[in-house]
């Protein structure tokens, strides 16, 4: 944890100077430089921005700008206590709202702010609020989970879900759980933007495809900003899944709309 006189020097220069983002300090890492590793102020920004001392004022592209939490918060909100069982019950109840049907560790794992013995304890409590459920997984093993009351509801109000080819965003809530992600789907997917080069299995940047409920590839794409192209670097199609001239067609569709939606003018594949 960075230390007390560090934090308040970083604070201080903050209230004289306005909202400072990372490039306004200049420490360096002692010692040997490992992949990921961060200087000093760097991880006491994020430490302070973590624990509510700073907090965003804007972004400069993807750069953010740290102030004083007072001066972006309003004080009521800075003043409010809320109690452990209170914070427990709402992020319990709002992930399972918001997935519809989950394990414990589902539960868990939605806003990964309360640990499992919290999570058992609040579906214990909420037991006459919850329905109990087994769910199948991709593989045919049964979970056991939960869902909430208007289950039923909700099943029967789904639509069917277009053929439509969507690129899927890999931070996207619907699959950043992978455990999650496979038991469903069946799809082993993970964004290898901290892995090594030489060790990655895809790409640097590699989004999902999927085409109405099934995950049929995946591709790595790459912008030109200069030339207002969108670079199609690799693509690769499941195993069992056979890439007709149809889906080939939706892709390209799929691609065209990506591409218009960050005002990029031109798809080329590599």
């Amino acid at each position: 944890m960075p230390n007390q006189k560090g934090r308040d020097d970083i604070k201080n220069r903050i209230a004289k100077e306005g909202a400072l983002s990372t490039q306004h300090f200049h420490s360096k890492i002692d010692g040997e430089k490992k992949m990921w590793a961060r200087p000093p102020h760097k991880t006491a920004l994020d430490y302070m921005w973590y624990c509510g001392e700073l907090a965003t004022s804007h972004r400069e592209n993807f750069k953010k700008f740290y102030d004083l939490s007072h001066n972006i918060i309003p004080e009521y909100i800075l003043n409010t206590t809320i109690e452990d069982d209170k914070q427990i019950d709402w992020l319990c109840h709002e992930a399972l709202h918001r997935i519809s049907v989950g394990s414990i560790k589902d539960i868990k794992n939605f806003w990964d702010a309360t640990d499992i013995k919290e999570v058992k304890s609040w579906t214990q409590i909420n037991d006459d609020k919850l329905i109990k459920v087994q769910w199948e997984t991709n593989v045919g093993e049964w979970i056991e989970g939960f869902a909430p009351l208007d289950i039923q509801d909700r099943l029967d109000d789904l639509s069917i879900s277009n053929s439509r080819i969507k690129i899927i965003n890999p931070f996207d809530p619907a699959i950043r759980d992978r455990d999650r992600l496979k038991n469903i789907f069946g799809f082993e997917y993970k964004i290898e933007i901290f892995v090594p080069e030489s060790k990655r299995t895809w790409g640097y940047y590699v989004y999902p495809l999927l085409e109405g409920s099934r995950f049929v590839g995946r591709i790595e794409l790459k912008a030109d900003r200069k030339k207002g192209h969108l670079n199609v670097i690799n693509f690769w199609e499941e195993d069992d899944v056979k890439w007709s001239a149809s889906r080939q067609k939706k892709l390209l569709s799929e691609l065209d709309r990506f591409a218009a939606s960050v005002d990029l003018d031109v798809v080329n594949w590599s």
